[in-house]
């Protein structure tokens, strides 16, 4: 494991398996975003992940950014079937059918969510009442795969239309966007960015 960015400490031991994964974890895991353009990305892209490793995924976010409109929801809710059998021949994302047609449906529930709460940062901080979670774990064993916040999260987003939104994504969502920080406590990027 390797000294994080020169600071000292030693960096989360997933996040050392590539350079992608490096800068993933340096500048963007944990740290709390409050952009809903992210915000959709990161749920669309947890969403892809299901059964394949982040690394896989990592590897093609700017496929996803150029064949999903830069992650705009407001194009992306109106894909027709031309749109989805062209996005399917694409190999710069997964092309597995329930997951391109679930970022159509996924994109309709958001501007659902959005039109209700008036952002969908407003809907998903709500749930920590605006503060992020610091778990503050001491080794990678410490880290669920779920929680009842995830639960519960992942419950309501169903019942809103979502598809991919099962506990353990959501909580994997929760990590990504910085509402729970889970950075191990001997980890520099634990109290925010090393960028």
């Amino acid at each position: 494991m390797s000294d994080a960015g020169g600071i000292g400490g030693v960096r989360c031991p997933w996040a050392e398996g590539s350079d992608a994964m490096r800068r993933y974890h340096d500048e963007e895991w944990g740290v709390p975003s409050h952009d809903d353009r992210h915000l959709f990305e990161l749920l669309i892209l947890e969403g892809a992940q299901a059964g394949l490793s982040w690394l896989t995924i990592l590897n093609k976010r700017a496929g996803y950014r150029r064949a999903f409109d830069g992650f705009d929801p407001n194009p992306i809710a109106h894909y027709g079937e031309a749109k989805l059998a062209e996005l399917l021949e694409d190999p710069g994302i997964v092309r597995n059918r329930l997951k391109v047609r679930g970022t159509v449906t996924n994109a309709q529930a958001f501007l659902a969510t959005v039109d209700e709460f008036g952002s969908f940062a407003e809907y998903m901080w709500r749930w920590v009442d605006g503060t992020p979670i610091a778990n503050r774990p001491r080794s990678m064993t410490d880290l669920p795969a779920r929680t009842d916040l995830s639960d519960r999260i992942g419950k309501d987003m169903k019942r809103r239309g979502f598809t991919f939104v099962g506990s353990t994504i959501i909580y994997s969502y929760l990590q990504s966007v910085g509402i729970v920080n889970d950075h191990l406590v001997t980890c520099p990027a634990a109290g925010g960015p090393l960028t």
